[in-house]
């Protein structure tokens, strides 16, 4: 087994708040992984350790190969990263933000120009090379901002929520394109808060309170907590009891309001 990314116990605090508590797990070469959780449950946070951004409290943790403490820039190097708020330079045009983001790096002029045409081709923005990123629609710049982070050919892509606010179209083209690389090799760490995107994911792992609280395939989560959807696996971690709080306030509100009727 050719492992991408492994950790062990990872943890982060924040003062006293602790932001990722004891995670372990695996990430395949090749696969797309999935990590799902609420706001604030500690995805953004993993992920910036695994990028060398954040220094981990405990744990130990490897990319690629390289360690998270003490090859940080090593990793830096070797994967791309999309963040979940589109991060790219509004006033550059599509090719200006391809090559600022090769020089970076280190692409010299005759990879550079390979690179932006076949990341024009694959991200389809043909036409659009010209067009300041201000110009482009949610779903045009997100999939220029993906054609930034492939630029050098990262064998590991990290996107954190990439299809958060663009409409369905695109993100059905956006995984297109993600099982694309997949298939050729790159593997794939993606937050997402849409379950119909977590299906297509070769593993998902849950994170609730900075603590994994599953990990597997779609299929096998699925039949090990009797679902019949991920959706319903996810809000039986993280939503059942707030949800069942809901149904209860209605309930007796309607209860209370047929009371006073009669």
């Amino acid at each position: 087994m050719n492992v991408a990314v492994e950790t062990k116990e990872l943890s982060k605090k924040f003062g006293d708040h602790l932001a990722v508590d004891n995670v372990s797990f695996y990430i395949e070469a090749g696969e797309i992984f999935g990590f799902l959780g609420p706001n604030g449950s500690g995805k953004s946070t993993t992920i910036r350790m695994l990028c060398g951004i954040l220094t981990p409290t405990s744990g130990s943790g490897s990319v690629l190969g390289y360690d998270i403490y003490s090859q940080s820039e090593e990793i830096k190097q070797h994967i791309g990263y999309m963040s979940q708020r589109f991060s790219l330079y509004e006033e550059l045009t599509v090719n200006e933000n391809l090559e600022f983001y090769a020089g970076i790096y280190g692409l010299d002029s005759h990879q550079t120009k390979k690179r932006k045409s076949e990341i024009i081709e694959l991200a389809s923005l043909e036409g659009r090379e010209n067009y300041q990123a201000r110009m482009l629609s949610g779903g045009w710049k997100q999939r220029l901002a993906l054609g930034c982070a492939l630029i050098h050919e990262p064998p590991l892509l990290f996107l954190d929520e990439p299809t958060a606010g663009v409409d369905p179209v695109s993100r059905r083209i956006f995984w297109e394109i993600i099982r694309h690389l997949s298939k050729n090799g790159v593997t794939v760490f993606v937050t997402t808060h849409y379950m119909d995107e977590a299906e297509l994911c070769d593993a998902v792992g849950f994170i609730h309170s900075g603590k994994l609280t599953a990990f597997g395939t779609p299929a096998k989560l699925k039949e090990q907590y009797g679902y019949d959807s991920l959706e319903d696996v996810f809000i039986s971690f993280v939503g059942r009891h707030e949800l069942d709080r809901v149904r209860k306030l209605f309930a007796d509100k309607t209860s209370l309001s047929g009371g006073d009727s009669r």
